[in-house]
């Protein structure tokens, strides 16, 4: 089955307002029109930035989506310093990233918060990119398949079929975030395959079949084709490289080559 590749630049903690608006130019600059019209390309600024990003995305009609890197799983409330994702869809995001791995590690999120947050994604009209991984640690001792599949099973509790296939899950190794080391294609194809299988087992085939997985760590343009050359890879998560407009161009071009 047919799945369009996504490529989403998670910018994490970096860029100001106005650098954004420069590094969103440069990036939609660095590509052609059969570029994202082949592969999906999404850009995930710091709240601060996302007006500004919304305003030139939409103004320019830029060929790029947009969305946010985390959300409180409430509507409104008494919660200093939050932001819900009804607040972001009013901006016009289309993605919301939840259970980053850094989330995850620094701020205590597991899979019951994770599973919170990506059901009011979902209800405020937008769609969760799910992060699952496991730490090196737990890949020496053979939890991998334990681990990860567990936090499918977790993350993704209690939604229903229809929603299951249209969510973009990313597969991230904690060892592979930020560190250069990036697994390797057949690591990343056997560990997708598995989310891909467990998918199958919660929501059933045609979910699994439509649901797009991304691999997110370390990911560079030297490497990108080599991963979506596997047959459960839809595209990248793509961290530092982001921040480069002409190194996440050649990462988009490297998946649009593998797309054809």
């Amino acid at each position: 089955m047919a799945r369009r590749p996504v490529i989403a630049g998670n910018w994490k903690m970096n860029k100001n307002h106005l650098e954004a608006i420069q590094l969103t130019q440069k990036t939609a600059w660095a590509l052609d029109k059969e570029d994202t019209e082949a592969v999906e390309v999404v850009l995930c600024p710091a709240f601060v930035a996302l007006r500004s990003v919304q305003t030139l995305i939409d103004g320019d009609k830029l060929p790029l989506g947009y969305g946010a890197q985390n959300c409180h799983y409430e509507p409104s409330g008494p919660y200093t310093g939050e932001v819900s994702a009804p607040m972001l869809a009013k901006l016009g995001c289309s993605y919301v990233i939840v259970g980053h791995s850094e989330r995850r590690q620094y701020f205590a999120e597991d899979d019951e918060l994770v599973n919170r947050k990506a059901k009011a994604v979902l209800a405020a009209g937008m769609q969760p990119i799910v992060c699952v991984g496991e730490s090196l640690e737990q890949r020496e001792a053979g939890q991998t398949g334990e681990v990860v599949g567990g936090q499918v099973r977790g993350s993704l509790a209690g939604l229903p079929p229809e929603q299951v296939g249209g969510l973009v899950v990313a597969y991230e190794p904690v060892w592979a975030i930020g560190t250069g080391r990036a697994a390797t294609a057949d690591d990343a194809q056997e560990t997708i395959a598995l989310v891909r299988g467990t998918i199958a087992e919660l929501a059933g085939n045609t979910a699994a079949g439509t649901v797009r997985i991304q691999y997110g760590g370390s990911v560079k343009s030297s490497n990108i084709e080599e991963l979506m050359a596997q047959p459960d890879v839809d595209g990248a998560l793509v961290g530092g490289a982001s921040l480069d407009a002409d190194e996440f161009a050649q990462i988009v071009k490297g998946a649009v080559r593998r797309a054809r």
